[in-house]
């Protein structure tokens, strides 16, 4: 199937009209992207009204094969698309904006492949910024097309990279495919450091956000006893995507070596303080602890599959009035330093901002 993208943004386009916001004010002097439309072969648009004869409609209404034996699926931010695909689409095109574990999930249940084309749309001001979009769509494994670009279904048919004048601010399409569980160019280990409050964990979450099997390595305590410290921790999982995976485990180590999916640890902070906590070391011997970090980081170190930290960034403050507490400021500060230089990226957050070091 040929597949005509008429528009790529959100129902307004990209940027607003009148919309004084930063992510709309950015695009001035680049192509303003129209609102998302699909032509199909010549012949049938989205919603599939009337499709002629040799042609399919799936998953509800979303999704279309063809003559030729190609599939086609679209996924908007207000529907939920079946999660029953009985074979991968060879082109999607979704809304990764709104909730990028979406992908994640199409992926899990077999509606997204290695051969599948994974194309944003629904493109408006949500992303702050097209560089801010390019990046998060390389995180995820999507690509954003301009305006007006063709593509097709079928692998032999070349794509047509030039769209019409009114093509988008991304340039031409990229034909990079996401291979099955693993974003191409991404680092193997990735630390995100950032003060309180600075967003180290939805960075840190944003990076994973579309993998399909993920397990969370919760290093903190549950809050029982503590309403505050509960409330954190239920915000925290309600904003992580219901089919990761959550263990509760101070063994950072063991759970490293024997990872089978992705792993997201968030925090190194927290799991440090609990290693204080285990080995008594608070006012005693800190050679346990010390022992521990050196077991995190050799694991670290020997990691065989895709692995985030999340730490928090504990130098930049006034230096504690305790001996405790300067302990646990040094050898989280050597920790970092340590796992930093066994990284493949390191990111600092402020105020929301990755700032890549």
């Amino acid at each position: 199937m040929k597949l005509l993208l008429t528009g790529t943004a959100g129902a307004a386009g990209w940027p607003e009209p009148g919309c004084p916001c930063a992510s709309c004010a950015g695009t001035a002097g680049l192509p303003a992207r129209r609102p998302f439309g699909v032509l199909v072969d010549d012949v049938v648009a989205y919603p599939w009204a009337g499709a002629p004869p040799g042609y399919e409609v799936l998953a509800g209404g979303l999704g279309l094969a063809g003559p030729d034996g190609g599939r086609l699926l679209y996924a908007p931010a207000d529907r939920e698309v079946p999660l029953d695909a009985s074979a991968p689409y060879d082109v999607v095109l979704i809304d990764v904006l709104d909730r990028p574990e979406r992908l994640g999930a199409l992926t899990r249940a077999g509606a997204v492949s290695s051969g599948t084309r994974v194309v944003a749309v629904g493109l408006d001001h949500r992303a702050r910024s097209p560089r801010e979009l390019d990046r998060r769509l390389r995180l995820w494994g999507a690509v954003s097309v301009p305006d007006g670009t063709v593509l097709h279904t079928t692998p032999t048919e070349p794509d047509d990279p030039t769209p019409d004048t009114t093509a988008g601010v991304d340039g031409p399409a990229d034909t990079t495919t996401r291979p099955d569980g693993v974003v191409p160019g991404q680092p193997r280990r990735a630390l995100v450091l950032g003060g309180s409050r600075s967003g180290k964990s939805a960075e840190a979450e944003l990076r994973l956000a579309a993998e399909p099997y993920v397990t969370y390595l919760a290093t903190g305590p549950a809050g029982d006893g503590d309403p505050e410290w509960a409330a954190r921790v239920r915000a925290h999982r309600v904003r992580r995507p219901a089919h990761w995976d959550t263990v509760e485990t101070t063994d950072l180590a063991g759970a490293i070596r024997t990872a089978a999916a992705p792993l997201l640890i968030d925090g190194l902070g927290t799991w440090l303080a609990a290693v204080f906590d285990e080995h008594a070391a608070w006012d005693g011997d800190h050679a346990p602890v010390l022992g521990r970090c050196e077991e995190l980081v050799d694991a670290w170190r020997r990691a065989r599959g895709r692995v985030v930290a999340v730490s928090d960034e504990a130098g930049m403050g006034v230096v504690p009035a305790t001996a405790s507490g300067r302990a646990f400021r040094d050898a989280l500060g050597r920790l970092n330093e340590r796992l930093a230089a066994e990284s493949e990226e390191v990111t600092l957050v402020v105020a929301g901002r990755p700032l890549s070091l």
